[in-house]
């Protein structure tokens, strides 16, 4: 039987994937937003991971988009890539996860592989999506029906490490499973695949993943406050230290997105949930988390050392989203040194030549000011916060302004980490 692939969620990890099976596979790309639906078969991606070129490459290859399930009920394979994000709590937040299931469960049909591709903790995919696929669909597990996990690695906004030039993790429910969709993502991936013994397996290789970064980014945060303090230049530091063969390249900054500041807390509610209290992983979170309010304690300090008056200080602050050249704003951090600058009382303008300005809006309650509306001289201090490649170039220093760097990228600055 040929494969027919439904990839569920349509965002910075499913629409990329769906691209790449449809140039050998039928696919159907779904997702619940109609926007969303309008905009692809418009061959626009508002995330900018595929070109326009690239979605009607894939459209004139048969692939069809969707947010009615009875599009997709003739597949036999569906991959669901929907976000698993955090609540306030900083608990996981299995919600698109469980509603892509339910979905799922309503179509599912014998001998159906449902493969999921969302960051979990171990054991998610058994013990929570299985049962919702179970109850919507009157199948049973393992033996109507099977499922596989193959995590995403796609890192948004590099068109370098593309979906298909990553290597991929696969597994499945049973062996036999597992090989089949071994073989399916063989089938795209040049990087190449490695099968894991287990789904869960799996699941706990992802999840560590972004944890380890997380840890060595915190590791780095904290040498540059340390160096700060003793007068230091942590790249300086850095650069001296990087000349040893296995010194790992991390670099100090603020941690968001959807991935790296996010995936720990899913690592440790489970280690929590069986009665171990992980305390490297939550430290590297509580100190990555504060960062965003360090940085703009130490705007605050520079700008006294130059005697501004600080309540109703103007400050302009370049970029809003996670990373550089990248329109995503999910969890981004820079909201944090925003916030606490304006708790200070200054008055905070807020840039970015990549974020969409109606998102920004809806999520962050911010007004982007457009490039044409930003007199650089007006203000008393800039905040340098995502290095977009249009911000490198820039002579921001004017006078007794305060400029700070924090990815460390101007030539000339009063502070960076």
């Amino acid at each position: 039987m040929s494969n027919k692939i439904a990839v569920i969620g349509l965002g910075y990890v499913g629409l990329p994937l769906a691209h790449a099976f449809s140039s050998k596979y039928k696919v159907v790309g779904f997702d619940i937003y109609q926007t969303r639906i309008d905009e692809l078969k418009a061959g626009v991606d508002r995330t900018l991971e595929l070109s326009s070129e690239q979605v009607n490459e894939a459209i004139s290859n048969g692939m069809e988009f969707t947010n009615q399930l009875e599009d997709i009920a003739d597949c036999n394979i569906y991959i669901v890539t929907v976000p698993t994000p955090i609540d306030k709590h900083k608990k996981p937040d299995l919600t698109p996860l469980l509603k892509a299931s339910e979905s799922i469960g309503k179509v599912l049909k014998k001998d159906d592989i449902v493969i999921y591709e969302s960051t979990v903790y171990p054991g998610a995919t058994e013990e929570d999506c299985v049962p919702v696929l179970e109850k919507f669909s009157g199948l049973k597990f393992n033996q109507d029906f099977y499922c596989g996990y193959s995590p995403e690695r796609i890192n948004p906004g590099d068109k370098e490490h593309t979906v298909t030039k990553i290597l991929k993790v696969t597994s499945g429910s049973t062996p036999e499973i597992g090989e089949i969709v071994n073989e399916l993502y063989a089938s795209i991936i040049t990087a190449g695949t490695h099968l894991a013994p287990s789904i869960k397996v799996a699941e706990a290789a992802k999840v560590i993943e972004n944890s380890q970064r997380d840890i060595n980014i915190a590791f780095v945060n904290e040498l540059s406050m340390i160096f700060g303090k003793l007068g230091i230049d942590t790249n300086d530091v850095l650069e001296a230290a990087g000349t040893k063969w296995n010194f790992l390249p991390f670099r100090p900054g603020l941690v968001g997105g959807h991935c790296i500041g996010v995936d720990p807390y899913y690592l440790t509610h489970k280690a929590q949930e069986i009665g171990y209290n992980p305390e490297i992983i939550l430290a590297g979170r509580r100190l990555n988390d504060n960062m965003g309010i360090f940085v703009a304690n130490q705007v605050i300090k520079l700008m006294i050392k130059q005697g501004k008056k600080i309540e109703g200080a103007k400050v302009l602050v370049l970029g809003i989203t996670f990373k550089e050249n990248c329109p995503d704003i999910r969890n981004s951090r820079v909201i944090d040194v925003i916030r606490e600058l304006e708790d200070f009382g200054c008055s905070v303008d807020v840039s970015d030549y990549w974020a969409d300005k109606d998102e920004v809006q809806r999520e962050y309650n911010i007004e982007l000011k457009k490039d044409t509306q930003i007199d650089i001289e007006s203000y008393d201090a800039i905040v340098l916060a995502v290095a977009h490649d249009e911000y490198k170039n820039l002579d921001l220093k004017v006078s007794d302004q305060v400029v700070f760097d924090i990815k460390s990228v101007l030539d000339r600055a009063d502070g960076r980490l």
